[in-house]
C-alpha cells in the first residue's frame, strides 16, 4: 500500500506529482528546488543560499514521514553548473551527516532556472 505525503512546510507540487510516497519501509521524496514555502517564490541567490533552502525543503518532507536527514540512504542531487560541485557540497555535508549514497549530475537546465536540485529516499525503520 502506497501512503502519499504532503506538508505545507515544504513547497507544493508544481506538477502533477507528490512530494513524496511512502512504499513499505521507505520514503521516496520528489526532488526539492529552493523554492520558498511561504512565499512559493525563488528567494534564495548563488548555489549556497539555494543548496540551503533545497536541502530544508527536503528535510521537511522527512520530518512529515517521521524520520530526519539521518535517515537517508540515498540522495540524487543535481547541479545546473558543475563548476559549483565544491560549494554545494560544503552546504550538502552540513545535513547529510551519516554520508548516504550519492548521484551528481549536471544537467542542462532545472525548473524555474534554479541552481540545484536534490531528491532523497529514506529508511522509516
Amino acid at each position: 500500500m502506497l501512503k502519499t505525503v504532503s506538508t505545507s512546510n515544504a513547497p507544493a507540487a508544481i506538477g502533477p506529482y507528490s512530494q513524496g510516497i511512502i512504499a513499505g519501509d521507505f520514503l521516496y521524496a520528489s526532488g526539492q528546488i529552493p523554492i520558498n514555502p511561504s512565499t512559493g517564490a525563488i528567494e534564495a541567490e548563488g548555489i549556497e543560499a539555494q543548496a540551503d533552502q533545497a536541502i530544508r525543503n527536503a528535510g521537511e518532507i522527512l520530518k512529515a514521514s517521521g524520520v530526519d536527514y539521518n535517515s537517508v540512504v540515498k540522495t540524487t542531487c543535481f547541479l545546473a553548473n558543475m563548476e559549483d560541485f565544491a560549494a554545494f557540497n560544503a552546504v550538502y555535508e552540513k545535513y547529510f551527516t551519516g554520508k548516504p549514497a550519492r548521484s551528481c549530475v549536471a544537467v542542462k537546465q532545472l525548473p524555474k532556472n534554479v541552481l540545484c536540485e536534490v531528491e532523497v529516499i529514506a529508511y522509516l525503520k
